[in-house]
């Protein structure tokens, strides 16, 4: 019986290559084992078939942004459940190869309230995050604001500049009617329960907050529950 040894040292000797580039091949989900792709260096493996799949690449696995339509009433907590393969997008144009260890240490840089829906984003990686931290207040947010109520004479001006919401004065933004019933926002440094706030302010009821576009980055479609990779060419 075959003494069972790490994957990746099962790897490098079967492949002649280095340690690192076992592991790299391993952790960007380019080898199987008996036919299951296994993403884990330390997966011990004893006399099962190890297979490296044609046109392997070497580098090290880039951490994934992910775009999430997230439906209302789900908290970021537990956002994580909506993360499944079969709930992929499937206009994803991105080119990334699905991994599951892109679904693993995941943040939520600008996070939308537990009752809102529409985009969210959630990264593994430092520099998505550390952008969207220092810059999120300066990013142009679009949002769809559905409301009850028949609203004052100045409710637009009034929406657009004039507000306040705990203890700031809101600085300007844009909105417009799209409908009867639906208003659209285009604005920026969205505080926790503020568009709900402003609506109230002159007299209509917010039914449903719903995030279009943060930045440059939109829904383009997506249905709700879905989600797609943020492609290495995209920027806020």
């Amino acid at each position: 019986m075959t003494t069972p040894i790490r994957l990746d040292k099962r790897l490098a000797a079967q492949l002649n290559c280095s340690r690192a580039q076992a592991r790299h091949y391993i952790e960007g989900g380019w080898v199987s084992v008996d036919g299951v792709v296994v993403e884990a260096p330390q997966a011990m493996v004893a006399g099962q078939t190890v297979t490296l799949a044609a046109g392997a690449a070497s580098e090290p696995a880039e951490p994934a942004t992910l775009l999430l339509n997230k439906p209302a009433g789900r908290s970021a907590a537990d956002l994580s459940a909506l993360l499944r393969e079969e709930a992929r997008f499937a206009d994803d144009a991105s080119g990334i190869r699905l991994l599951h260890r892109h679904f693993l240490r995941l943040e939520t840089p600008m996070p939308l309230d537990d009752d809102a829906c529409g985009l969210v984003v959630l990264t593994q990686d430092w520099r998505v995050r550390r952008h969207l931290l220092e810059t999120g207040a300066s990013l142009e947010q679009e949002y769809m604001v559905d409301v009850d109520g028949e609203g004052s004479p100045w409710a637009l001006p009034r929406l657009t500049h004039g507000l306040d919401y705990q203890g700031r004065a809101l600085p300007p933004c844009k909105v417009s009617w799209q409908s009867e019933q639906r208003l659209r926002f285009a604005i920026k440094d969205v505080l926790p329960g503020q568009l709900r706030h402003m609506c109230a302010a002159v007299g209509l009821r917010a039914t449903q907050v719903r995030r279009l576009r943060i930045g440059r980055i939109g829904l383009n479609r997506m249905p709700d529950g879905q989600w797609r990779y943020l492609a290495s060419a995209q920027r806020f």
